[in-house]
């Protein structure tokens, strides 16, 4: 499989045959930069190496491909150009790049943005102006990719400014990829700072407000008990509750759901077809919705079975807000996951079948079919990932897993793992702390996509009830050998306990994690708690990615265990929704977080968008109506119970011409994969406008990607890049094919031995509640359990009924000394 274009990391590992360039040339000293100076060293290629590649300048590159690097008389100015070929590629590219040295590299500051230009003519779309930067502490690096300069027989000029340089910078390397059969010639490159003070931002609100935020609870209550939170294509945000954990509602065949209009303020309630309680979703590229599995049955109080997951899907289109029956996966899925692939398909994985056991079978949604594949079609390695794993989709096609899962232990092993659907193989990932403790705890791919890392954030156990942890860890996908390494720890807030709110203590942090992408590249985690369905935890803070540290913030006033979600708005605000405690109740209020930079001024206004249908590796004309530092896709949010493992924000670096701005749209479709896009404009003190919605594909169809033998010679081929290739660890082949995993029938953390299935007395009460019947029955009064309970068999493991009278927890089991 291909993987990337140099290995960018130190510059010992390059394909680097460069010449040390002529001393005259050279720097003595990092010079400051300054607008209308090119800090680009031998722009021209007119200055001889000592070798056969110019003065400043080295070849790069990776892969199985034949290449030549040729000084050429065919310049644009002057009597010298470089022209990079390939005549013949299986996978990798070819470069030419500013040498990696400090008299060589251009010099920039962080935070600033810089405006790079070439003139070039090519033979193939397949070209890239890619980037890479020297950190301090880590050394060479890629960067991004910026722009797919279009195929042109004559000289042409490449421009596009880059985003913010990342803290810890100080100097950079670029030039153009080829990774198809082809060439492109080069010459005259420049590099300026993009010229203008950005003005300072002026505080509209309280300084608290300016500061943290602000949350507030809307007058109208959510009118279904969801915990599936979809951001449809128009806005609208679709709220399935299915039964909503309620056994009534099962029992009367009373399914729901609600689409709520944030303009509005408004709920519709929906016809819903099945029991979706704990199914998988995700958009589809045509913006409707895929639905996989459900709820087929609630645990029997005799042990007999667990829940079960039936076979059967939906699609809800956003247009006519109806579901409409697809054909049936090939197993049952309760709880399963659901990642879109580069090519508009959708994988998925793990969940209960019907028979409660795991299921063991992959399922794969065909995009240009429009169906689930029968299960010959399907590779299989017969793993059993768990319940909601998070499978991240990554830039070479491969899917990362993360850790972060639903109920109990993690998988064996590591806790993380590379999956090559491809190739059938898993490769076990070092590094996750406390793997077994990651029980709903939340993972998102960074801002930007790009740049290929993953935060995971807190998470418990629900089988053995300790506290929630202040785990983070961050892996980089773009190191060839990646591993986890432990993030900050995240910040304490207040829990509320029966006896009272107080501040965290110790080792104290949260399950029921909810994180949330903002369009100023920072992340949002809020809500959880500190047990099994019990114990809520306020506390919000913002995560920073380049700096890898946590500001807290204001923190959601209201209770978000579990079954609660956070997601945003196009308007730029984070809605919070859902709780679901052990005693049954449900929180119907709904919150909102209005973020601390939309009380920072103005915010920019896109006023058009050309075309709001995009195609890969295209360039897109917006106008807006005063300068912005930096615009993405936000993928809209398709969340529950901790997870959405296809979030995403996609960096679009932009070619500036004043208020006119063209944004180049990355030829990788792994990175952004088929579908509808919220589109923010972003100011340089980080206030988004309200997002624009976008539809990303190919011109051929909004199915499916066009293959190799399709595509045109003007539209570039997706860039993957070299990253993670190099795995210390052995890939895993396929298990013996087999029909099922082993689950236990209370995976869920709750006996049903005890109330009605609706309910969760936990299977293990927390490490503080001491092991006798008076104890456990206080903890079950004190958080609102309704007592006494039915027992259900005539087993008692949890000691609650010592008077054997068949209801558990009543006055005289109360007083029982045990």
């Amino acid at each position: 499989m291909p993987r990337s274009t140099r290995s960018p990391f130190a510059a010992a590992t390059a394909f680097i045959l460069a010449a040390v360039a002529a001393p005259f040339l050279l720097l003595s000293a990092p010079q400051e930069a300054q607008a209308g100076t090119n800090l680009i060293i031998n722009p021209g290629f007119e200055t001889a190496g000592t070798g056969d590649m110019p003065a400043c300048w080295e070849k790069s590159g990776w892969g199985d491909n034949d290449f030549t690097f040729t000084t050429t008389a065919d310049a644009h100015s002057g009597s010298k150009a470089l022209t990079v070929a390939l005549t013949r590629r299986v996978d990798g590219d070819r470069k030419a790049m500013m040498t990696e040295t400090p008299d060589c590299a251009p010099h920039v500051t962080a935070g600033q943005q810089y405006d790079l230009s070439v003139w070039y003519k090519s033979t193939t779309a397949d070209t890239s102006i890619t980037l890479f930067r020297h950190d301090t502490t880590a050394g060479w690096q890629y960067w991004t990719d910026l722009m797919n300069p279009p195929v042109s027989a004559t000289w042409n000029k490449a421009a596009v400014r880059t985003p913010p340089v990342p803290a810890g910078t100080d100097q950079v390397t670029w030039g153009a990829s080829v990774y198809g059969v082809g060439s492109i010639t080069t010459d005259d490159y420049t590099a300026e700072p993009a010229g203008g003070t950005p003005p300072e931002g002026v505080c509209t609100g309280t300084a608290a407000q300016c500061q943290d935020g602000r949350w507030d609870v809307l007058p109208a209550q959510n009118p279904v008990r969801s915990m599936h939170s979809v951001v449809l294509k128009n806005g609208k945000v679709l709220l399935i509750a299915g039964s909503g954990n309620n056994t009534d509602n099962f029992a009367a065949g009373t399914f729901t759901s609600a689409v709520y209009d944030p303009e509005a303020g408004t709920y519709k309630v929906i016809p819903t077809p099945d029991d979706m309680f704990c199914s998988g979703h995700i958009q589809l590229s045509d913006g409707r919705v895929l639905i996989m599995s459900g709820n087929k049955a609630y645990p029997a109080a005799d042990g007999s079975h667990g829940y079960e997951g039936y076979k059967h899907s939906y699609v809800f289109d956003p247009d006519t807000e109806a579901y409409t029956q697809t054909n049936d996966l090939n197993d049952g899925h309760w709880y399963p996951s659901a990642t879109e692939m580069g090519n508009g398909d959708v994988l998925s994985f793990g969940g209960l079948r019907e028979n409660s056991t795991g299921s063991v079978t992959a399922e794969k949604w065909s995009a240009a079919q429009n169906q689930w594949l029968p299960l010959s079609q399907v590779n299989q390695t017969w793993s059993y990932w768990g319940l909601y794993p998070s499978m991240i989709l990554m830039q070479d096609g491969r899917l990362f897993y993360s850790g972060s899962h639903v109920f109990g232990n993690g998988t064996p092993g590591t806790g993380s793992a590379v999956y090559d659907y491809d190739a059938h193989t898993i490769t076990p990932i070092d590094g996750l702390q406390n793997k077994d403790q990651r029980d709903q705890s939340a993972s998102v791919l960074l801002p930007p996509a790009q740049d290929q890392r993953v935060l995971t954030i807190g998470g418990g156990n629900i089988d053995s009830n300790p506290d929630g942890n202040r785990l983070t860890d961050v892996i980089d996908l773009k190191q060839p050998n990646p591993a986890y390494s432990a993030g900050p720890l995240l910040p304490q807030g207040t829990v509320d306990l029966p006896t009272g709110t107080v501040p965290e203590t110790g080792a104290q942090g949260k399950m029921y994690v909810s994180a949330v992408l903002l369009p100023d590249g920072k992340v949002l985690e809020t809500g959880g708690a500190l047990h099994n369905r019990a114990d809520p935890v306020h506390e919000t803070s913002i995560f920073d990615p380049p700096t890898e540290t946590f500001d807290p913030v204001a923190a959601d006033p209201q209770a978000r265990g579990y079954h609660s979600s956070a997601f945003l708005l196009p308007d730029g605000r984070v809605m919070a929704t859902g709780d679901n405690p052990g005693n049954g109740t449900w929180n119907h209020n709904v919150s909102i977080y209005t973020p601390a930079y939309l009380f920072k001024g103005p915010r920019p206004q896109i006023t058009s968008i050309a075309d709001s249908h995009w195609t890969y590796g295209s360039s897109q004309r917006i106008t807006v109506d005063r300068t912005i530092a930096r615009a993405e896709l936000i993928r809209p949010a398709a969340v529950t119970h901790s997870s959405d493992p296809n979030q995403r924000f996609v960096d679009l670096p932009l070619t500036v011409n004043g208020t006119t701005i063209d944004l180049n749209v990355t030829s990788n479709p792994n990175l952004a994969p088929p579908g509808w896009y919220m589109l923010f404009a972003v100011d340089a003190n980080g206030v988004p406008s309200v997002a624009k919605w976008v539809h990303l594909d190919t011109q051929e169809s909004t199915a499916t990607l066009r293959s190799t033998t399709l595509a045109s010679a003007d539209t570039p081929s997706p860039h993957i890049h070299d990253f993670a290739g190099h795995l210390a660890n052995q890939p895993q082949k396929p298990g013996k094919k087999r029909t099922s995993a082993p689950a236990g029938v209370r995976v869920s953390g709750c006996d049903n031995r005890y109330g009605t299935p609706g309910l969760c007395v936990p299977t293990v009460f927390p490490g503080t509640v001491k092991p006798t019947t008076a104890a456990r029955c206080t903890w079950l009064s004190t958080h609102d359990f309704k007592l006494p309970l039915k027992t259900n068999g005539v087993d008692d493991p949890l000691r609650l009924d010592p008077n054997n009278n068949g209801m558990a927890c009543d006055r005289t089991d109360r007083m029982s000394p045990r």
